[in-house]
């Protein structure tokens, strides 16, 4: 791990200090931790949603058929 500083308001880290032991972590910096890895996860998801999307319709641009497109997406994604 790599330690950061970052400037948080004292009623926002008040309240993850009482929300913490609620949620079953042991302290609110594992909460927090917790909170960003979820929420870049979410990101990352919709990120990799859109290139996908972005892919599918230049494929379809350059004359690839819906059929060949149904395939690759499913045989990389496993639906």
């Amino acid at each position: 791990m790599t330690t950061i500083t970052i400037r948080m308001p004292e009623d926002v880290i008040e309240d993850l200090k009482r929300v913490a032991p609620l949620l079953g972590f042991s302290g609110y910096q594992p909460l927090v931790r917790a909170y960003i890895g979820q929420g870049l996860r979410a990101d990352l998801e919709r990120l990799d949603s859109d290139t996908v999307s972005a892919l599918v319709a230049s494929l379809k641009r350059h004359g690839v058929s819906d059929e060949v497109i149904q395939a690759a997406v499913s045989e990389v994604t496993g639906r």
